[in-house]
């Protein structure tokens, strides 16, 4: 299956050590285990998959468990399906609440199970069974708090179409430049907590859908918990119903709503970390209204000092090596001074490798520019004086969000600059 990796998103001495859940199970008369598998509308696959994770629990998984199915609204005959897997088969149960969302449907069961492990899987079982045990495992032990499957992490297998792959990429990028996460793949329906965690941190988890699993691992790195992170086998379900379109509004709406609390206090990450044992919240990413504010400062002292640099190079070695030149040497200077003074990296460690991605996001950023104006002239043999402007400036302003993005969130990423 892989090496399992753990991010360690706190200093262990601040760790508050966590009873053996098998221990706390024993001794409660309950299972360690409660995997929910949430669904709407899936009388085609529900009653394979249960039987399929029931069998592979009992004759497969070393620990104790229950399988609950939380049906969520179902308008078909799920409900049906799911209530006769609840009577025929030993350690199944069945949740039926009267609203969609599948963030609302593992917070409504989550909160009321009495395992001391918690996890949840789709219900089509694409990921491999046999990353569960090492899932869990960490979470029994006490040594981690939450674990995620990743399709994402090293020795991970995962077959799925370039479509799912590339907005996977891009939604997980858009978190790390946006939130600075640890964790690599926020989506994967593959999770397990503690529920002790989980009891202090889902009052706090707003969202009902599909945005419930990122916004609970945010606030778990953000209140100093340890996320163990596990490479899965995964395979693709090509009859997956997600609105992309839709998730993807939710998305980046429940990323502005955590950017707001986090920047106004309004999450209580300090409260969580010392309820939860951490000595201090781990440290959290620069502010992005802080970053911003220093990126254009930068920008604007590069572009001074590009004239300077142009007018006095220019009577020496003519317009096209000034303006090279120029960019050039203001390139470097700007990826020196956003690695300094915007994004807080100190000491030489990488700042060879800085500056070659620095160059390469500084070509990326030329090249919409330079591109944008070529297209028009593709597109408009003659285009008006203030055509041209109109366009400049609005490829000049996505290329400074680009450049911006590609810094915070590759360059500069705090689990990678040094």
């Amino acid at each position: 299956m892989g090496v399992m990796t753990d991010l360690a998103l706190h200093v262990d001495a601040g760790i508050r050590p966590r009873p053996n859940a098998a221990t706390l199970a024993r001794s409660a008369g309950v299972p360690v285990l409660d995997v929910v598998v949430p669904v709407y509308n899936e009388e085609a696959d529900l009653a394979n998959s249960v039987h399929r994770l029931h069998h592979y629990l009992q004759h497969h998984f070393p620990f104790t468990s229950r399988i609950t199915i939380a049906d969520n609204a179902s308008t078909d005959a799920t409900p049906e399906i799911a209530a006769r897997l609840a009577a025929e088969l030993p350690d199944v149960r069945m949740v039926r609440l009267e609203q969609k969302g599948r963030g609302r449907a593992l917070h409504a069961v989550w909160s009321t199970s009495d395992a001391p492990v918690l996890a949840y899987m789709d219900v089509d079982l694409s990921t491999d069974l046999a990353a569960l045990a090492p899932l869990i495992a960490p979470l029994v032990s006490g040594h981690s708090d939450l674990a995620i499957g990743s399709r994402l992490a090293r020795g991970s297998r995962v077959v799925r179409g370039a479509k799912r792959e590339v907005i996977s990429r891009c939604y997980n990028f858009l978190l790390k430049s946006t939130l600075a996460v640890g964790f690599s793949d926020a989506q994967c329906g593959f999770k397990a907590i503690r529920a002790d965690v989980a009891h202090r941190l889902l009052p706090h988890v707003v969202d009902t859908g599909w945005f419930f699993d990122t916004e609970l691992l945010v606030l778990a790195q953000r209140s100093g918990l340890r996320i163990h992170e596990v490479p899965v086998d995964w395979v693709d379900d090509p009859d997956s119903r997600v609105d992309i379109v839709a998730t993807a509004t939710a998305d980046l709406k429940g990323i502005a709503r955590l950017l707001k609390g986090f920047a106004t206090g309004a999450i209580p990450v300090q409260m969580l970390a010392a309820q939860l044992g951490s000595s201090c919240a781990s440290a959290a990413p620069g502010s992005l209204l802080r970053q911003a504010v220093r990126f254009t400062a930068v920008g604007v002292a590069c572009t001074i000092a590009y004239l300077l640099l142009f007018l006095g190079l220019h009577p020496a070695v003519g317009s096209q090596a000034a303006n090279f030149l120029a960019l050039l040497l203001t390139a470097v200077a700007n990826t020196a001074a956003n690695r300094r003074f915007t994004f807080g990296v100190r000491g030489a460690g990488a700042a060879a490798r800085h500056q070659i991605e620095g160059l390469i996001v500084f070509g990326i950023a030329l090249a919409i520019t330079s591109g944008s104006l070529a297209g028009l002239h593709v597109l408009v043999s003659q285009p008006h004086r203030g055509l041209e402007l109109a366009v400049l400036v609005s490829a000049n302003l996505l290329a400074t969000a680009v450049r911006f993005v590609l810094l915070r969130g590759w360059v500069f990423h705090p689990r990678r600059a040094v």
